[in-house]
């Protein structure tokens, strides 16, 4: 009735959504789709790379780097990690070592105009809300990216300089995630592995263009970021050398009064003046001519 609904077992038209399965919910998908294990078990490798794999039964594998996000004291961590998908001859298997975010929202009905039936389109449906799903997190990590911004405005601790490293690294693996995603897209795409219709061209093209514009937007808030961060190391740096400069001009300044008192302290009847108030008043004049050429010299 338009919806996706769960089903007791797997029959023609059915959609398989495992998640970190164990070895004999492998076994059993495997032996009623007539799969090769090791495309389920692809999936399961974390450092697997996107990629597209055909069979000679007319099985393709293909596994597409998703994001992902994990909270993590005060901060959130982005990152990617493998999913499978297998288009077997009746049926379509997702594979994933955790639950995705874009699989959920399908099996929530959050999308319209699912067919499990029509595998491409739903191939291209699912393509279209990873897509998004980059978009979006991209977005928050901008959004992060700013108000650690201007908390280092404020006071440049290590903290904040930490947390913008980790938005950096995070853009690195969304920057080449996505690059070789848009490979195996554009493999997709050519109708070699996969039977293209013209009813899905448009949605093709959708596809096509959120990802390459999640590419763009990784690259340019990564190199942002970088700045960002070698700009501020040079501040923290200059504001260190400044206060450097200023400590040694009060250790400058408060020499000559030590100098003065050490003289007048080792009982010598021949120094000028020999009274209480004459070691502070020249200990004074110093420290003050001391410090208007400090001054003038622009280093006080």
């Amino acid at each position: 009735d338009g919806i996706v609904a769960e089903v007791s077992e797997i029959t023609e038209g059915t959609w398989v959504n495992l998640v970190n399965p164990p070895e004999h919910e492998i076994t059993i998908v495997a032996e009623n789709l007539q799969i090769d294990n090791a495309f389920i078990r692809a999936a399961l490798d974390e450092e697997e790379t996107s990629r597209i794999e055909t069979e000679d039964n007319n099985q393709t594998l293909i596994i597409i780097d998703i994001p992902c996000a994990e909270k993590e004291d005060d901060s959130v961590i982005y990152s990617t990690l493998p999913l499978g998908i297998i288009m077997c001859q009746s049926s379509i298997v997702t594979v994933c070592t955790k639950e995705v975010a874009s699989i959920q929202e399908i099996i929530g009905n959050k999308v319209k105009n699912i067919n499990v039936a029509m595998k491409t389109r739903f191939l291209l449906s699912l393509l279209l809300r990873i897509a998004n799903r980059y978009l979006q997190y991209l977005n928050q990590i901008q959004k992060i990216s700013n108000f650690i911004e201007k908390q280092l405005y404020k006071s440049q601790k290590n903290k904040e300089l930490i947390q913008l490293l980790g938005l950096e690294k995070s853009l690195v693996y969304f920057s080449t995630s996505l690059r070789a995603t848009e490979v195996t897209l554009e493999k997709i795409f050519r109708g070699k592995h996969i039977k293209m219709y013209e009813d899905d061209k448009d949605l093709m093209e959708d596809v096509l263009i959120e990802f390459r514009q999640a590419i763009e937007m990784a690259n340019i808030y990564s190199s942002i970021l970088s700045g960002t961060m070698d700009a501020f190391a040079s501040v923290i740096s200059n504001n260190l050398n400044v206060i450097m400069k200023v400590l040694t001009s009060i250790t400058i300044l408060i020499t000559f009064p030590n100098i003065v008192f050490s003289c007048y302290g080792m009982h010598v009847t021949d120094l000028p003046l020999p009274y209480t108030l004459t070691p502070m008043i020249i200990s004074g004049l110093l420290v003050a001519t001391v410090a208007v050429i400090l001054k003038l010299k622009n280093l006080f």
